[in-house]
């Protein structure tokens, strides 16, 4: 398994969203046909796609052709999209933004398990990174 945090999971590029017009990176398809509702019906046209970051934009994923991909339309809720305590910020590991203030070692745990590439973010997290990031500090 690849290391998830260090790997190139996406191809490098940038877009602006079609709503907030604020550029952001691209996110594979294999990421999106984990977090989309019936993937099976979702014709993903062979372009470049990618994650709008924005909590206070509705839109997850955006096509290079401007498609959108919304919140409702997405079987996995977006920690970073919501700013509730129970938001999920680790999908790897299943770790809460509440958990990772109340319990240090969550983000140790994380660490190790990211330094032992045993994590799967490239897939599981619906940004396709590493969600170090999104820990609070």
């Amino acid at each position: 398994m690849a290391n998830c945090c260090t790997s190139q999971s996406v191809k490098d590029g940038r877009h602006q969203c079609p709503v907030n017009g604020k550029s952001y990176k691209s996110v594979s398809i294999d990421t999106i046909m984990h977090h989309i509702q019936q993937p099976w019906r979702w014709q993903h046209n062979n372009q470049h796609y990618y994650f709008c970051e924005d909590p206070a934009c509705d839109v997850v994923y955006f096509g290079a052709d401007n498609s959108t991909i919304k919140k409702s339309l997405l079987r996995t809720k977006v920690g970073i999209k919501d700013q509730a305590d129970e938001a999920t910020i680790c999908y790897c590991f299943g770790v809460s933004r509440q958990q990772s203030l109340t319990d240090p070692g969550t983000k140790i745990f994380v660490i190790e398990q990211t330094k032992n590439q045993t994590c799967s973010c490239a897939v599981t997290n619906p940004s396709g990174r590493c969600c170090l990031k999104d820990f609070p500090h």
